[in-house]
């Protein structure tokens, strides 16, 4: 995809959502249950939508809630619902909505106490600590936020009692209901006022950013950050995380610049994506060209999306390539922490093969799974993974005593853990990623999005139903050709062709007329264009 003439540079008026006319949409637009365009869709990331497209609106949301309330019933999940929200548009009329079902319910809701914002990763830090210990009365969650997603979207998480994302067949239960209510004019939806939920006894409201800020020394070395004396740059691109960024500078007296420290929900101050959106992808260089005009300033900068479970790793040779940060934090924590011998690490089947070669180099077991944190969030719970990461920026790893922190990606966490590595070993991010370079092999890694036919993206179930054999690839012997992740033998609806030293992986996208090419070389930059060619006239073929 070429880029947009205007990446990277300062969005301007004529970009900007008419927020008055998306919050009016949200309430007066009514989706039409029949149209499957309009109908509740849980993605790998909960439903997502905007009430411009008909896709999240105020009948949604209701429908939505009601599903979780009769999912948990089914569940027997009697304790508190934990309900958080980011700071895009859509997010606070969809919490106002999701409240006044909830309590209508008689359930009891905890919500941050000033009504504020909160990160995914502190919603999924509240239910692990409630539910700690406990044998019964299990809380369990809702995140408001459509990620990183552009200001006109709306998203909705349900993580169940594990504390992070829900699997596949918790999601299909939960849409099947909420379509049906939708379907039946939203029959059987109990709800009260907001004036009425907002006086519930039910209603908690908890001070989460000093539980979890006040915990962090029981998963980060606070202390060497702080010996340091490291001068940090953080984007907060008026995400959910600021309130949470300014208190761990002051409870720990740290050298933190807080750059677009303020909540608007036209994101009015970000420079635009790659293809001149505006898209707080903290792993984009273009969007993170803000910071990065400033990377010289600081020792070490810190980025983060709207909803906080993403990072972005900003060093003097600027933004890291999130597949770098990764094989950098699990080198790192392997060598620093004194987890059990005996829990694994776990990766996407699109994250880089650098991964694989650091984890055997540590004595490690490494679990590759599908696209999707839901595939790590039991493990991360149970303690048999202790770190797991996505291409996709999104990370989190077990306490310094292998207790579980966050079960959902947390982007401050690993923004914490750059600062630590930077201190404890004097070397930037970048500079230790060199330095497994140097030991382990030269990565490239790239990903394309084809456009695709109807017939091309029908042609993906024929293609995993009968992989193709392949002897060679690139010049190399193919050593394996997946359509299930090694690490749990699940399907992820595409295939993976490995050899010793390359490998691409293809699957559909499951939201628009696209598939995306995956590709890897730990040889050269010419060797990975070998591969991706090599994959493209394989695919023509296939497909």
């Amino acid at each position: 995809m070429s880029q947009h003439p205007r990446a990277g540079q300062p969005a301007e008026p004529s970009d900007l959502v008419n927020i008055p006319a998306l919050v009016s949409a949200y309430y007066v637009n009514e989706p039409h249950p029949g149209k499957a365009n309009q109908q509740v869709s849980f993605g790998t990331s909960g439903h997502r939508g905007s009430a411009l497209r008909l896709s999240f609106n105020e009948a949604h949301i209701l429908a939505i809630s009601q599903a979780i309330v009769a999912y948990r019933e089914e569940q027997n999940i009697t304790g508190p619902l934990m309900l958080g929200k980011d700071t895009h548009a859509l997010s606070e009329a969809a919490f106002i909505t999701a409240l006044e079902v909830f309590i209508g319910n008689g359930i009891e809701v905890h919500i941050q106490s000033d009504l504020g914002y909160t990160p995914t990763p502190v919603i999924s830090h509240a239910i692990i600590r409630y539910n700690r210990g406990r044998k019964e009365g299990f809380a369990d969650g809702v995140v408001i936020t459509p990620s990183h997603n552009p200001p006109q979207d709306g998203g909705f998480k349900y993580n169940p009692p594990h504390g992070g994302p829900a699997d596949g067949d918790t999601t299909k239960t939960i849409e099947k209901y909420a379509n049906a209510i939708l379907a039946s004019e939203l029959i059987g939806v109990n709800v009260v006022s907001f004036a009425q939920a907002k006086k519930s006894r039910r209603l908690k409201k908890m001070d989460w950013i000093n539980s979890y800020v006040d915990s962090l020394s029981d998963v980060i070395d606070i202390e060497a950050i702080q010996h340091a004396g490291l001068k940090v740059g953080i984007d907060a691109m008026g995400g959910a995380g600021v309130a949470y960024w300014r208190a761990i500078r002051d409870t720990y007296k740290l050298d933190f610049t807080i750059l677009n420290g303020h909540v608007d929900p036209s994101f009015a101050f970000m420079t635009l994506d790659k293809d001149g959106a505006i898209r707080m992808d903290c792993s984009s260089p273009a969007a993170m060209a803000n910071l990065l005009n400033l990377k010289d300033d600081y020792d070490l900068g810190v980025g983060n999306d709207p909803d906080y479970d993403r990072h972005g790793i900003v060093t003097p040779a600027g933004l890291m390539n999130p597949n770098h940060y990764l094989a950098v934090a699990i080198d790192y924590l392997a060598q620093h922490r004194d987890w059990s011998a005996d829990v694994a690490i776990g990766k996407t089947l699109v994250s880089s093969a650098m991964i694989d070669r650091v984890v055997a180099g540590v004595g490690r077991t490494l679990l590759e799974v599908p696209v999707g944190f839901k595939w790590f969030a039991q493990g991360l719970n149970d303690g048999t993974i202790a770190f797991a990461g996505e291409e996709s920026a999104g990370a989190s790893f077990i306490d310094r005593a292998g207790q579980p922190w966050s079960t959902d990606k947390d982007g401050i966490l690993l923004g914490l853990l750059a600062m630590e590595i930077q201190a404890v070993t004097g070397k930037s991010p970048s500079v230790y990623y060199q330095e497994l370079e140097a030991k382990y092999g030269q990565a490239s890694y790239a990903r394309i999005d084809c456009q695709a036919t109807p017939a091309q993206m029908a042609a993906f179930a024929h293609l995993v139903e009968t992989p193709p054999y392949l002897e060679t690839l690139a010049g190399e012997a193919v050593t394996a050709v997946l359509t299930k992740a090694p690490g749990n033998q699940a399907g992820f609806g595409g295939i993976k062709v490995t050899t010793e030293n390359g490998w691409f992986a293809v699957r559909p996208s499951g939201t628009e007329p696209v598939y995306k090419i995956y590709a890897e070389s730990l040889k050269s930059a010419e060797h990975l264009a070998q591969i991706q060619t090599e994959a493209q006239a394989l695919l023509s073929a296939w497909l």
